[in-house]
């Protein structure tokens, strides 16, 4: 469901009502008679459907996390903030960048929308810019011949299986997060799909070695082994970037998360 295109549709037809009775209707109307219901009810809805329609399309819009996939920070069920003016301002339902502000910096949690399938929102941190080479071999991450650090910290339980993982502290940048890395889990990608610039990865048993095009981005889930993210289905390309996530604002299974994640 495209719910920015639904909002849209219901800001076009409020508008056009409050225009209606503002400037047509209302100057016919014999004085102290009221409005029909229909036009009130959309007048009135209009600027409330305004206001969110701005918020959401240039301010911060709410997401909800639907899989394991960005484990430790980010659990499902938890409810989150997603900037929508960092990296720039963008025209609702096009999604199209009108004012570049910033550039996705390695580190930065992304939401974007699915490379494989646009109508799909998708979130992931940033691991390459354009231009890095990015390299995921036995398990281990180097972007640009360098080795990202990792130390390995106190294991994961996990609180809704109870059962513990590896669990590293990665160094992205200037940005410390956590991760997990099973043991056992094998090296190599498998299923991958035929995503464009699929001719910029080599694949082999031990993992892959990718260059980032222009104006794309390598995106990884910080549950490593349970993430399906561009070592499958490739680059995220810059307009399909929706806005960082950085905020923790509801988690109906755990209160305390509230207020957690930058």
């Amino acid at each position: 469901m495209n719910f920015a295109l639904i909002l849209f549709l219901l800001l076009v037809a409020t508008g056009i009502l409050w225009a209606f009775d503002r400037f047509h209707a209302r100057k016919r109307r014999a004085a102290g008679a009221p409005s029909p219901w229909w036009v009130e009810y959309g007048a009135s809805f209009f600027p409330v459907i305004l206001i969110v329609f701005g918020l959401r399309s240039f301010v911060v819009e709410p997401f909800k996390i639907p899989s394991g996939s960005m484990i430790p920070t980010l659990l499902v069920g938890d409810f989150i903030l997603v900037n929508k003016f960092t990296y720039g301002i963008r025209l609702p339902i096009i999604n199209k960048k009108i004012i570049s502000i910033n550039n996705p910096h390695r580190g930065d949690v992304m939401v974007f929308r699915y490379p494989a399938d646009p109508s799909m929102d998708y979130i992931k941190r940033v691991v390459g810019l354009p231009g890095d080479k990015v390299e995921y071999i036995d398990k281990r991450l180097r972007i640009n011949g360098e080795e990202v650090p990792t130390r390995e910290v106190e294991n994961y339980l996990h609180p809704d299986r109870l059962y513990y993982s590896p669990q590293f502290v990665e160094k992205l940048g200037d940005v410390e997060h956590n991760i997990l890395n099973e043991r056992e889990a094998p090296a190599y990608v498998p299923q991958v799909l035929n995503f464009p610039n699929r001719n910029n990865c080599t694949y082999t048993s031990s993992g892959v070695r990718c260059i980032v095009p222009e104006g794309h981005y390598f995106a990884m889930g910080d549950n490593r082994d349970a993430s399906s993210d561009s070592r499958v289905w490739g680059f995220v390309p810059d307009e399909n970037i929706v806005g960082r996530a950085f905020f923790i604002w509801f988690n109906f299974n755990d209160m305390k998360r509230i207020g957690r994640f930058h």
